[in-house]
């Protein structure tokens, strides 16, 4: 691809966010683009691994502070003309612009080694003067999810997960050649995988069309990755989920996505959690929440409980006279993670019953007719503060 290639392309577009995006914004369209277009849930479908391919670029670009602002004042450099129109008189464009001045200023004068591919090769990670490093490319980072129950969230588990990706080819080596020869330099490039072309007064540093941009002709392709030098593979990775993670929560591997090339470091893994609800317990943090029913007589004069926790199960006491919806802490009986230990959270609250029989009715009929207390006293005061007023 060359520079202007490049700096064409819209990723604003293809993350279909505004260029006034947010980070947050921006990893929030990827994520769901990434998800959409995943080739696990598109087998066999060109399109969306190409889609799947763009929305990977971009956010690579544009989730790179440094990245973003290069590319951003490439784009506005074209969009306003400065690079066009220097195939008339040496060195200047239309209305005087002097392009050597934008030359000296990227370090190469009207004589010298710079041109336009300097400028920009910062944002496109390739320099005159490093060809063979920067063929070394880091593989693509690869996102996948994983639905745990709630307790292996707080107590942690070791998961398989099932990645599709991009791997060095293990016939070849990612030598890119059938095995027993070997790829030799391109003889367009001599071997640096660039080539340049001159367009007016500056010239374009480009990726080799003729070995595209590797700096090697293979002859003899590998009869596995036909010369790609990395195949789509499944494999199974055996992780380890800590404890105490939410969910949502995202779980970086590093180096466990997809294979560099040229000899590059892998990508990483990245795991998204998804916890499933527990049928008792909830979560507030490192704390585990559980409500428990009771009887108004157990309310008022006093009980043993005996609840569940994770690990098994505890005695509360609950005082004569507590209210419903009153909280009591376990301690050391929540989500445990490194150096941190939660609590229970247990809360108490009463229980009416929907029918009662006769017998009871008339209990709890003679009951209220022995209250004497109002229990709305302070309504009541206000009530009868506003109908004096009146």
């Amino acid at each position: 691809m060359s520079a202007k290639d490049y700096y064409e392309k819209d990723f604003y577009a293809a993350l279909g966010v505004s260029k006034t995006a947010t980070a947050a914004e921006i990893k929030k369209a990827y994520r769901k683009l990434a998800r959409d277009l995943h080739p696990d849930k598109n087998p066999n479908n060109k399109q969306a691994e190409e889609k799947f391919k763009t929305v990977s670029e971009a956010y690579d670009v544009l989730s790179d502070d440094a990245k973003r602002k290069e590319y951003d004042e490439a784009r506005a450099s074209v969009g306003s003309g400065a690079f066009r129109g220097f195939g008339g008189q040496p060195g200047a464009g239309a209305g005087g612009f002097d392009i050597n001045d934008l030359l000296r200023n990227s370090g190469g004068g009207s004589g010298g080694g710079g041109g336009i591919g300097d400028i920009f090769g910062g944002l496109f990670n390739r320099g005159a003067t490093n060809t063979r490093a920067s063929r070394a490319k880091r593989g693509g980072d690869v996102e996948t999810e994983v639905r745990i129950a709630f307790t292996e969230a707080v107590s942690g588990v070791t998961v398989p997960l099932r990645l599709s990706e991009r791997s060095t080819c293990p016939t070849c080596l990612g030598t890119g050649a059938k095995p027993g020869t070997s790829p030799h330099a391109c003889p367009v490039c001599n071997g640096t995988g660039l080539t340049t072309r001159n367009q007016g007064s500056f010239a374009f540093s480009e990726p080799c069309t003729n070995c595209r941009g590797t700096g090697s002709i293979t002859d003899d392709p590998c009869p596995n990755c036909h010369g790609e030098r990395t195949v789509q593979q499944s494999r199974t990775l055996t992780t380890r989920i800590p404890a105490g993670v939410s969910d949502g929560q995202r779980i970086r591997l590093a180096g466990k996505g997809d294979a560099g090339t040229g000899g590059g470091p892998h990508g990483d893994l990245f795991v998204v959690i998804h916890v499933s609800a527990h049928e008792l317990f909830g979560r507030n943090g490192d704390n585990l929440t559980l409500t428990v029913p009771v009887t108004f007589p157990e309310l008022v004069l006093g009980t043993d409980l005996t609840v569940p926790t994770l690990s098994g199960s505890v005695r509360l006491r609950v005082a004569p006279g507590t209210a419903s919806g009153r909280k009591l802490r376990v301690k050391g009986a929540g989500v445990k993670r490194k150096d941190v230990i939660g609590d229970l959270i247990v809360t108490v609250e009463i229980a009416v019953p929907q029918r009662l029989s006769p017998e009871a009715t008339a209990a709890i009929e003679a009951f209220a007719a022995e209250q004497t207390e109002d229990p709305r006293a302070a309504i009541t005061r206000a009530l009868q503060a506003s109908a004096d007023k009146s």
